[in-house]
């Protein structure tokens, strides 16, 4: 069995600049943490395989193409494959989102 616990594990460099640390990395699917402080975005950016953000904590609000809503804790949002999205922490508190890539890209996010 093998556990990676959040707080434990590195954060990634992107091109976000944010807290993103990469919990699972497999050909099937690729799962990230990000911790969005109040304030901090993505920038929207386009991936080539289905996402989608399950929201941990917080209420961040979600961008999907061009549907923008802000969404609380236990919210599962779905984005297909090549449609803009991005996750902004507007609110005061942190903003927790497990996102989960399927099957894991094989190409560049566009930004």
């Amino acid at each position: 069995m093998k556990i990676n616990i959040v707080k434990e594990t590195q954060i990634v460099e992107t091109p976000h600049k944010l807290d993103v640390r990469k919990l699972y990395d497999k050909a099937s699917a690729q799962a990230m943490h990000i911790t969005l402080q109040p304030g901090e975005a993505l920038k929207p950016h386009i991936t080539p395989v289905d996402v989608f953000f399950y929201i941990l904590e917080g209420a961040p609000e979600v961008l999907v193409g061009d549907e923008k809503i802000q969404v609380q804790a236990d919210s599962l949002v779905e984005s297909p494959k090549d449609v803009v999205h991005c996750l902004y922490n507007n609110s005061n508190a942190v903003a927790r989102i497990l996102v989960v890539k399927a099957p894991r890209p094989l190409t560049q996010t566009k930004l």
